[in-house]
C-alpha cells in the first residue's frame, strides 16, 4: 500500500507568514550550514519561503523531513525551549528570522493561533507518516517507501541526491543493504538511474523481491 503524507494546511501557512514578515529579518546562510534556534541569546521563529531545508533530530542528525515549500519554524522550540530537532539549509535558500516574543504577540494580536494549530497538526501528522515509512517495516518496504517519496520530487531535486544519500539520511539502513536492493530492482528494470545512482524513473514496485 503507497503511503501517502499528510496535505499542506496552505492557507493557514500563507497567513502566518504574512503576518510576520514586515518584522522579519532577512538570514543568510550557506547550504548544509545548521540554524541555531536563537540569535543574541533571544529565541526565534524562521521564515522558510524558498529552496530545501531539513529537520533533523538533535541526537544523531536523522533527517525526519525535508521542507520544499514556504514554512513557519521555531514555535514550538520558543514555547518549551526543548531542542528535540535541528534546521539544515540544504541549498541556497530565502529564510528570514523575527524575534520569537515579538512574532507571538503579533500572533495574539492578529488572532492567528488557529493557524499555528493547524501547522502543529500537520507537524504532527508527518511525523507520523513518517513513522509510517520506517516503523516495523521490512527492509525491503522501506527502500520501496522512500522511493516512492523520491519519485514525488522534481527531477533537479532527484539530480542533485542521490538515492543512497536519500535512503541512508533517513534510515539507519547499512549502505551494502540499500545498495543490494537498489540493484536488483534496476537488474528487474522497475527502476531507472543516471550515473551516479540518481533516480529518474520508478515503475510499480513488486510486494516481495
Amino acid at each position: 500500500m503507497k503511503i501517502m503524507p499528510p496535505e499542506r494546511p496552505e492557507a493557514s501557512i500563507q497567513r502566518l507568514i504574512s503576518a510576520l514578515m514586515p518584522v522579519s529579518t532577512p538570514v543568510s546562510v550557506v547550504p548544509r550550514k545548521r540554524l541555531a534556534w536563537s540569535y543574541q541569546g533571544k529565541p526565534q521563529f524562521y521564515l522558510f519561503l524558498e529552496g530545501e531545508v531539513s529537520v533533523l533530530r538533535a541526537t544523531d542528525g536523522l533527517v525526519m523531513a525535508t521542507a520544499y515549500d514556504p514554512l513557519l519554524f521555531g514555535v514550538a522550540e520558543a514555547m518549551q525551549g526543548v531542542h528535540c530537532q535541528t534546521l539544515r539549509v540544504d541549498t541556497q535558500a530565502t529564510l528570514r528570522r523575527v524575534d520569537a516574543e515579538q512574532a507571538m504577540n503579533i500572533l495574539t494580536e492578529k488572532q492567528l493561533w488557529q493557524d499555528v494549530a493547524s501547522s502543529f497538526s500537520y507537524f504532527s501528522s508527518y511525523l507520523f507518516y513518517r513513522d509510517a515509512l520506517v516503523v516495523q517495516q521490512r527492509t525491503y518496504s522501506v527502500i520501496c517507501n522512500h522511493l516512492q517519496e523520491m519519485i514525488q520530487l522534481p527531477l533537479e531535486t532527484r539530480l542533485r541526491v542521490s538515492i543512497l544519500e536519500y535512503i541512508q539520511e533517513r534510515t539507519h539502513l547499512s549502505r551494502s543493504t540499500v545498495l543490494n536492493i537498489i540493484h536488483a530492482l534496476k537488474q528487474g528494470d522497475y527502476i531507472s538511474t543516471s550515473r551516479g545512482g540518481y533516480l529518474l524513473e520508478l515503475n510499480p514496485l513488486p510486494e516481495e523481491f
